[in-house]
């Protein structure tokens, strides 16, 4: 029997390696500390009502945006030990499996559980806010949304230390994915963690259409909205059409590795081909999923902080469309080595080489609008700046890339790498830094420290480019993708020490905007204007900061784009604005508990599909059933704000004494 006990427990929990059993004494440290925190401040029941329970679409918003400062910290985290394992030639500070598993879980976790939240957090903070909406048209199922996605995380990231990591690569190709390479429970890990927590990014991109399509203010058209709100409607359209393809092939997937079907396995008449067209089918247009809304970011803060109307909206906004539809007609550009044909390849390169034209278009908007513009060097700014020349080179070689001939020479070395990052990095990272920065005064009420800002801000850039710019040159003498170590006579040494010093650089910035973040909260300067930056320009900055529950007071009445600087401009010119209707009761939904228990039995149900324990995940199932139920028979979800609550809201938010 204690045979047995000790055999089930070394198989259950991953041990061997002291930086996991590092993991695993720090995870149980910080677990214990938040559990006595929260008792010893008795706060459960705050933490329950505010947090856990809550439909607010700010609150759902900072909850996605402080898990996915956590899942960059473990991601980067990541990436620093592969590159202390490559920094120099024959290192052994990594065995072989234990660096597969940290390259398969780094792109994971950046993609899907940093990049993603992200996202996702600034969706709910600003668009209602930029449409004058009181809340998302389904905030019960943006709760759900979140909890699917927090839930789906944790699933994926408590394989490093219980049952061990997948170690397949990021897309997990079979035949490295299916039983025969991959035994062990982390290729389930991965399938139902991603699965699990894709499902509530389909409900937000679904949610978010409604939103925009439903509920933007009276008088605000299409064409009057702000292009943040814009580019997220892009990217939802994406989302709705490519999630479902990722579903099923992770469903197909599953299937092979747990009912013995032959889907992808060619000594069953199955073809790994097809695994490889699903998942990139989902995964190029994904890229644009995240880098959307950076651009519609980039569109805002320019505008912003060039005191002038964004130049050529019109075609900003069809660009966006173009993307998204051409965004799933270019997959096979990931596979030209594999021997598609050159007809196949040809069709693929040109719709390539043509996305790129209205991705261009955006660049030469934003530099036409900083044109003879006031400029005001604020971070926002900083790394919309930044971005600009950053994303030219990744488009640049990108479209090296997209040349077929060219690929069969870049596709497998570092070349791509460097490619793939400085998109990712320069395009989507420093987008959403710039978007955090700049709405984090509409969040909390304050605007973080300009000059940590600033020096967080130059070791990124400067880290940056030392770490990914050498890699480009190692692709270029050869050196490939997914290798954990080489020998000194390759010459590739001098280089990836250099590369791994800009990642470090990188990771020294992590540390300054935290630092940033902790200073700010101690030593802010409280905004009452709702207008932190002064040259705000649409809806979310003519409210308090931070938001009321109910947004808007009243509902605004919408007559232009920029709406909110055009009135600032008539009334400069001493035009008083219309009389506001009077305050009537504001109808809101209520919180539940639906959202939080249901998604935690999804994460018992995938933990037991993990394991084989039909006894945990069928009942788990039936759990998710119950919660489906007992929605449908909730009639008492929704209740209202009265006109004296408004009043006081409104005083307080403006710092008046009521």
């Amino acid at each position: 029997m204690l045979d047995s006990i000790k055999q089930f427990a070394s198989e259950f929990f991953v041990t061997g390696d002291p930086l996991i059993l590092g993991a695993q004494v720090s995870i149980a440290v910080t677990i214990a500390a938040i559990v006595f925190v929260l008792s010893y401040f008795k706060k459960w029941g705050w933490l329950w009502r505010e947090w856990l329970t809550t439909v607010d679409h700010k609150r759902i918003g900072i909850m996605y945006i402080i898990c996915s400062i956590l899942m960059l910290f473990r991601g980067g985290v990541d990436a620093l030990l592969m590159r202390l394992q490559l920094a120099l030639p024959n290192t052994e500070f990594l065995h072989a499996e234990h660096y597969n598993q940290i390259f398969t879980t780094h792109g994971v976790i950046m993609i899907l559980f940093m990049a993603m939240p992200l996202m996702f957090g600034l969706f709910n903070i600003v668009v209602p806010l930029q449409i004058g909406a009181r809340d998302v048209a389904y905030p019960f199922l943006n709760s759900l949304s979140f909890w699917m996605f927090f839930w789906g995380a944790m699933l994926f990231n408590v394989s490093f230390i219980i049952g061990g990591s997948p170690d397949a690569g990021w897309l997990a190709y079979p035949p490295l994915s299916e039983m025969s390479h991959s035994p062990g429970v982390g290729q389930n890990f991965y399938i139902w963690g991603i699965q699990i927590s894709g499902i509530g990014s389909l409900a937000t991109g679904i949610n978010f259409i409604v939103t925009i399509l439903k509920m933007r203010a009276p008088g605000m058209k299409l064409m009057q909205m702000p292009m943040f709100t814009w580019s997220v409607f892009s990217s939802c359209i994406i989302i709705i059409f490519a999630f479902p393809i990722l579903t099923v092939t992770l469903a197909l997937l599953f299937l092979d590795r747990f009912l013995g079907a032959h889907f992808f396995t060619l000594d069953g008449g199955g073809n790994p081909m097809m695994y490889i067209n699903l998942i990139w089918m989902w995964g190029h247009p994904e890229v644009y999923i995240v880098v959307l809304p950076a651009f519609g970011i980039f569109s805002d803060v320019v505008a912003t902080f060039s005191k002038k109307k964004l130049f050529g909206y019109s075609s900003m906004v069809f660009a966006m469309l173009i993307i998204s539809v051409l965004s799933f007609f270019t997959w096979a550009h990931h596979f030209f080595t594999m021997g598609s044909g050159a007809d196949v390849n040809a069709f693929f390169a040109v719709t390539t080489m043509a996305i790129a034209i209205p991705t261009g278009v955006k660049v030469f908007n934003w530099l036409f609008t900083m044109f003879r513009g006031r400029i005001k060097f604020t971070t926002p700014m900083m790394w919309t700046i930044a971005f600009i020349p950053c994303f030219v080179v990744g488009g640049m070689t990108g479209v090296l890339l997209s040349v077929a001939p060219a690929d069969f020479q870049f596709h497998n070395s570092y070349f791509l790498i460097a490619h793939f990052h400085q998109v990712l990095i320069g395009g989507v990272v420093f987008g959403y830094f710039a978007g955090l920065y700049y709405w984090w005064p509409k969040m909390f009420g304050f605007k973080l420290n300009e000059h940590l800002g600033k020096w967080a801000f130059w070791f990124w850039n400067i880290g940056f480019y030392v770490c990914f710019m050498p890699q480009y040159f190692l692709g270029l003498m050869g050196m490939t993708r997914r290798m954990y170590t080489y020998d000194f006579d390759m010459g590739w040494g001098p280089l990836n020490l250099i590369s791994t010093i800009g990642a470090f650089m990188m990771g020294i910035a992590f540390i300054f905007q935290v630092w940033q973040i902790a200073y700010s909260i101690k030593h802010h300067e409280r905004d009452v204007t709702g207008d932190a930056w002064e040259t705000g320009r649409t809806l979310e900055w003519s409210i308090p900061s931070p938001a009321p529950v109910y947004n808007f007071a009243v509902l605004p009445q919408v007559e232009a784009t920029d709406d909110w600087w055009e009135k600032k401009a008539k009334l400069a010119k001493g035009i008083a604005p219309k009389p506001l209707p009077p305050l009537e009761p504001i109808h809101m939904p209520k919180n539940s508990a639906i959202p939080f228990i249901k998604s935690m039995l999804w994460f018992f149900a995938g933990f037991g599909f993990v394991w084989d324990w039909m006894w945990m995940a069928i009942p788990a199932l039936v759990g998710v059933g119950i919660c489906m139920l007992v929605r449908s028979f909730s009639y008492n979800t929704d209740y209202y704000i009265s006109v004296d609550e408004i009043r006081q809201t409104e005083a307080k938010l403006k710092g008046v004494n009521v």
